[in-house]
């Protein structure tokens, strides 16, 4: 049975409005620590200013702040509810014969329209904010990205035969490595030689080497100030490979997998992030039931403070569960659909079953 339109109009704007409030105080927080961080390294940059590094910041956070959502969503909701037990309006709606499961009704509704918004408009504005924090980065403070301070590895397959390079980074918004190591095998699979250098740039069809210390096991080692290797690459492919998956919109997102697998390199980073973006919705839902089962006790009973520790248990759990799927989903150890989804499943049947036990023995 679905629940009066006023009183579930009222109910939605508390949820909406603590919510936020959740929300924006964590970003408001998040800013500041990220920007005195980066005022902190400007110190060692030439020409960073302090209204640069507010922008830096203000273009980083958003993507930080995204990760933060569920939490914005568990805390939030348990303190409308606890606002509402305290003011003794979840009270009068049961005195007048609304459930607990009829009063859920606009949180649930409210959690799934943020998770929808969240994945559709939200989510592609932070990661181009994203991208552009990283090439102002790269600039100010003149480094190449290196992902989450890990090597960076491309497999290709040409005339020639296949090549695996190794890089310690790339240049950002460019086609270029850093700290190159290429092993290059012969079409019947041979190792074949090995090729040192600061730096390669790919071009359309070849890869150029700069100063490249080329070794084999019949030649005595050769340095070639500019070597080249032929390609079926492309720069775009290239550039987008290491490209962080949540610096990528979600409207581009299955575009890049698609092409990312055609050029034959590795998508289970994105493949991971566009499941985990589909399921951010019911995993909203899910932190809805969450707080649902740790707040209604009535004020006069006692034990408040108990039940916000057992909320905020419960989403540090759900927070840990999330986390070691992913793991697993990047690992490629379980599917990226299973690394998603089964967080948000889990959690909302087990709030469910909680509220059931509560509400109705």
């Amino acid at each position: 049975m679905l629940i009066g339109a006023t009183l579930g109009s009222y109910f939605s704007r508390q949820f909406l409005k603590t919510i936020f409030l959740v929300f924006a105080t964590v970003f408001a927080l998040a800013y500041t620590l990220d920007f005195v961080e980066l005022m902190r390294r400007a110190g060692e940059a030439e020409g960073a200013t302090p209204a640069m590094m507010a922008q830096l910041a203000l273009f980083r956070t958003p993507a930080i702040a995204e990760q933060i959502m569920p939490f914005a969503v568990l805390f939030g909701s348990m303190a409308t509810l606890l606002q509402l037990s305290r003011k003794l309006e979840l009270v009068v709606a049961r005195a007048a014969g609304v459930s607990a499961w009829q009063f859920l009704q606009p949180g649930l509704f409210v959690a799934l329209v943020i998770g929808v918004f969240s994945v559709t408009v939200y989510n592609p504005v932070s990661a181009a904010l994203k991208q552009r924090a990283t090439n102002i980065e790269a600039k100010v403070f003149a480094r190449a990205f290196q992902p989450n301070g890990k090597a960076l590895w491309l497999r290709q397959k040409s005339l020639d035969g296949q090549a695996i390079f190794r890089a310690e980074g790339s240049l950002a918004d460019s086609a270029t490595l850093t700290g190159v190591t290429v092993y290059t095998f012969d079409n019947t699979g041979a190792f074949s030689q090995r090729i040192e250098a600061g730096e390669a740039t790919l071009h359309e069809g070849y890869w150029e080497i700069k100063e490249a210390r080329v070794l084999s096991a019949v030649e005595e080692p050769h340095v070639y100030e500019r070597y080249l290797i032929a390609s079926n690459l492309q720069p775009s492919q290239v550039r987008q490979s290491f490209t962080e998956p949540d610096a990528v919109p979600f409207w581009k997102l299955k575009e890049t997998i698609d092409r990312l697998e055609k050029a034959d390199l590795n998508t289970t980073a994105y493949r991971l992030h566009y499941d985990v973006l589909l399921a951010r919705p019911l995993l909203f839902i899910a932190m809805v039931f969450v707080a649902a089962s740790v707040s209604l006790r009535f004020f006069r009973f006692g034990g408040v403070a108990m039940m916000v520790l057992g909320g905020v248990a419960a989403g540090f759990v759900l927070y840990v569960a999330t986390e070691l799927m992913a793991e697993l989903g990047a690992a490629g150890i379980i599917s990226s659909v299973v690394a998603a989804w089964l967080p948000a499943v889990v959690g909302s049947l087990l709030g469910t079953l909680a509220l059931l036990y509560q509400e109705d023995g």
